[in-house]
């Protein structure tokens, strides 16, 4: 920005500077302040030359800009007005903040100069040049949106150092299939405590959770919770994510709970009046998971058999004794 000035003779010119506000002695030295201190340039001198150069300029330094100088005289202080006004000319790129997947979109990248009929436009995402869009259209088209897509873009005009500033591009989709994570994760026993949550990708993020039991909806929210868990809670467990933009159900998880051997009884084969000399099967039910391996029977005190079904061939009338089965699951016995 080129500058003269002149001063009454008589005083001395104490010191010179640019300032961009007009607060008599509070007026800031550009100079001094870090936005401009490496960019300002006084290029003039402390007799009539004031002229200043200002490097590497964006659209926040389009305003006005003023010339101060102070002499050694009480009152000779003075400002150059009008100022000189600034505008700066940038790369601009219009787009829709938010556009949902498969949509067409169409950035633009504007500008105020006047640019021939020749210039080249380059865009960029996330910083990095988008090599294949290079050309003399100052749009950049879109067909049917992908999530990839979403991103900071901005523009250049080819043989020119300047990049527009970054736009964000933000595509909305609906959520991809969710995914049960169970915790903790292994053999589930009857008493644990067991949590389901279920992870979700979607833009914007699901803030709806539902839970599903079979058919039926048993919860809601992105954890499930089940305290004490027991055998009743054993099934298949899906989650169902949903944002404005759609809804989709995870594939089934199955909680297996492991308890140990319960409800026994003793099935006795025949009904009715026993007679010596009959054959006679007892059987030993039981209901576990895992299901029971290890049977025993007991004649009285004794051990008399190590089987899930005990058969007696011509049985023979001895005194009458009380038989009774025990049965082992992962170490547990019941009798």
């Amino acid at each position: 920005m080129r500058c003269t000035y002149t001063y009454p003779t008589g005083h001395q010119i104490m010191k010179v500077f640019w300032t961009e506000s007009l607060k008599g002695d509070e007026s800031l030295d550009l100079s001094e302040d870090p936005e401009y201190s490496q960019r300002l340039q006084y290029l003039g001198d402390k007799q009539q030359n004031c002229t200043v150069r200002l490097s590497h300029v964006t659209l926040k330094d389009s305003h006005m800009y003023y010339f101060r100088f102070i002499t050694d005289k009480p009152d000779g202080k003075w400002t150059g007005k009008p100022g000189v006004t600034l505008t700066v000319t940038d790369l601009q790129v219009e787009s829709p903040e938010r556009v949902t997947e498969g949509d067409s979109v169409n950035l633009r990248c504007k500008s105020s100069c006047a640019l021939t009929d020749r210039a080249t436009f380059i865009w960029y995402r996330n910083s990095q040049p988008l090599t294949e869009r290079r050309d003399r259209n100052n749009e950049l088209l879109l067909q049917s949106v992908r999530r990839e897509d979403s991103g900071r873009y901005s523009c250049a005009v080819d043989g020119h150092t300047h990049i527009s500033p970054a736009v964000q591009l933000n595509v909305m989709y609906p959520p991809v299939k969710p995914v049960i994570s169970i915790s903790p994760s292994g053999v589930i026993v009857e008493g644990d405590s067991v949590t389901l949550n279920c992870i979700s990708d979607s833009n914007p993020p699901a803030l709806n959770f539902s839970w599903f039991k079979g058919g039926t909806i048993v919860g809601s929210g992105r954890i499930y919770s089940i305290s004490k868990i027991s055998s009743d809670d054993s099934g298949e467990y899906k989650c169902k994510s949903i944002n404005e933009h759609g809804e989709k159900y995870s594939d089934a998880v199955t909680l297996n709970v492991m308890y140990p051997p319960r409800n026994i009884s003793v099935l006795i084969s025949g009904s009715g009046v026993i007679v010596e000399g009959d054959s006679v099967t007892l059987n030993c039910i039981s209901d576990s998971n895992p299901p029971a391996l290890n049977f025993s029977w007991f004649k009285g005190g004794t051990i008399c058999r190590i089987w899930k079904i005990y058969n007696i061939t011509k049985i023979q009338s001895d005194p009458v004794e009380n038989i009774s089965a025990s049965l082992k699951n992962n170490g547990d016995e019941i009798l």
